[in-house]
């Protein structure tokens, strides 16, 4: 399980689930998608979906994540799927600070071959993509919320 974590300074855990609850920032701030085709109407709710497209010909993949659980404003759990491979498995969790709050994203392979090649590599690759992951994730908080970026 690869396990990534970013300050937002000056932002409160509510304006980044509001970020977090609009499935079509998806395609802005997940690394790897490239646009939303669907939201379920009751998304972020357990069980709804984001449809998405992923990649670029001839790699170009139409995919999903589900919602598992969601306790707003503090955690988001998600499972997105990438057939044929398997799943990953996406808990995003919103800290309150002194100073703003604390998004922790963990993820890691949850199904199939995805699962079965789980190794340090594959946690290091996610790593480094969950870095670029909540830097867009942070910006789109700030632009929604009319916040400035972070000094």
């Amino acid at each position: 399980m690869a396990t990534n974590s970013r300050h937002f300074a000056g932002v409160a855990p509510e304006d980044v689930f509001d970020v977090l609850a609009d499935g079509e920032s998806y395609g802005y701030w997940v690394v790897g998608t490239r646009a939303v085709r669907e939201v379920g109407p009751d998304w972020p709710a357990p069980g709804s979906e984001v449809h998405y497209v992923a990649g670029y010909l001839p790699l170009r993949k139409d995919d999903r994540t589900t919602s598992v659980a969601c306790d707003r404003p503090r955690r988001l759990t998600l499972e997105a799927h990438a057939w044929p491979v398997g799943s990953l498995s996406i808990d995003l969790r919103i800290e309150q600070t002194p100073t703003g709050c604390t998004v922790v994203l963990e993820e890691g392979p949850k199904r199939g071959l995805l699962k079965t090649i789980d190794n340090p590599l594959i946690d290091l690759a996610i790593k480094a993509r969950n870095v670029e992951t909540l830097r867009r994730l942070e910006k789109k908080t700030r632009e929604r919320a009319g916040r400035s970026e972070r000094a």
